[in-house]
């Protein structure tokens, strides 16, 4: 599509008084997420406290932060759609607001893989949180370089295209990330379930080289990381189909496709880590829940 195309369909949709999106966000769905994820992000930052899990609060409670912010600025908008900037809000915060949960999913998985025993794992956890959290920071850049470009763009009245393209590289890498996070994560289950280990105890020098018990506490937050994993792998394809479709596409300017397959997905996948928190479920490195439990009924 050319510039000049560009630009004569988004001022068809100004004129019409149907905003950059292609509609007017609705003003309850839009109070409704931004009071669920502040309900989410509050809790958070209590657990983090609670469990002394601070790397959660940079993590889960930045995520909800930033969705707190991209919805209010949707809520802005329903009440003034023809104004840039709330938009131009809302196109950074949305795009990155998911980016720090995955990174948290990352950690835990690590955490799950020392309690099992890391000779089922090609990484080590250690390396799967320097690895796949260093792979996330760099899709988190990518991702706001695309959104400040195409947010300046629009301020500017020119074409978003190629901030969109930007952003489209990052949340592809990142799409890319989780399915390999995905592939280790599954590998590494089906070895422990199999007692196949990738490498004898002789040759670690990290981490639980034992077979780990799986217990109930294990079971529920390897269950809550499938399930957020999915929620946020969904989100990520369509924001993938998303971006290649076109700032004027039929995607993107279909409300109900983002509510549903961005707002809710994360909704989803950042109430999952509420329920199922690693402070309750795993716990600190080396040290569990589970294992706290039995010393104290061993000492009884």
């Amino acid at each position: 599509m050319s510039f000049d195309s560009f630009i004569s369909i988004l001022a068809t949709k100004l004129r019409d008084d149907r905003s950059f999106y292609g509609y007017v966000p609705t003003e309850w769905i839009c109070i409704l997420f931004v009071v669920l994820y502040a309900l989410s992000t509050v809790t958070h930052i209590g657990q983090a406290c609670w469990y002394r899990l601070w790397w959660m609060i940079p993590t889960a409670g930045f995520c909800g932060i930033l969705e707190i912010l991209g919805w209010a600025a949707r809520l802005w908008s329903s009440h003034s759609p023809g104004l840039a900037e709330p938009y131009e809000m809302q196109i950074t915060c949305t795009i990155l607001g998911p980016t720090p949960l995955i990174a948290a999913t990352f950690v835990i998985l690590g955490r799950v893989i020392e309690q099992l025993g890391t000779s089922y794992s090609r990484l080590s956890p250690r390396m799967y949180t320097i690895f796949f959290c260093s792979a996330d920071v760099i899709s988190l850049i990518v991702q706001a370089v695309g959104g400040a470009k195409a947010a300046g763009a629009v301020a500017r009245s020119t074409s978003p295209v190629m901030g969109g393209r930007i952003m489209l590289g990052g949340i592809v890498f990142q799409l890319a990330v989780i399915t390999v996070y995905v592939i280790c994560g599954a590998e590494c289950f089906i070895r422990y379930l199999r007692d196949q280990p990738i490498r004898d105890s002789g040759t670690l020098h990290e981490g639980n080289i034992r077979r780990g018990v799986l217990t109930k506490y294990l079971q529920v937050q390897i269950g809550a990381l499938a399930f957020m994993t999915t929620c946020l792998w969904i989100r990520s394809v369509y924001r993938t189909i998303e971006l290649a479709d076109g700032w004027t596409g039929r995607i993107i300017t279909t409300q109900v496709y983002f509510n549903v397959l961005d707002g809710a997905m994360v909704t989803l996948a950042i109430f999952t880590l509420n329920f199922a928190h690693p402070g309750l479920l795993v716990g600190q490195p080396g040290k569990t829940l589970p294992n706290l439990i039995d010393e104290k009924s061993s000492l009884q």
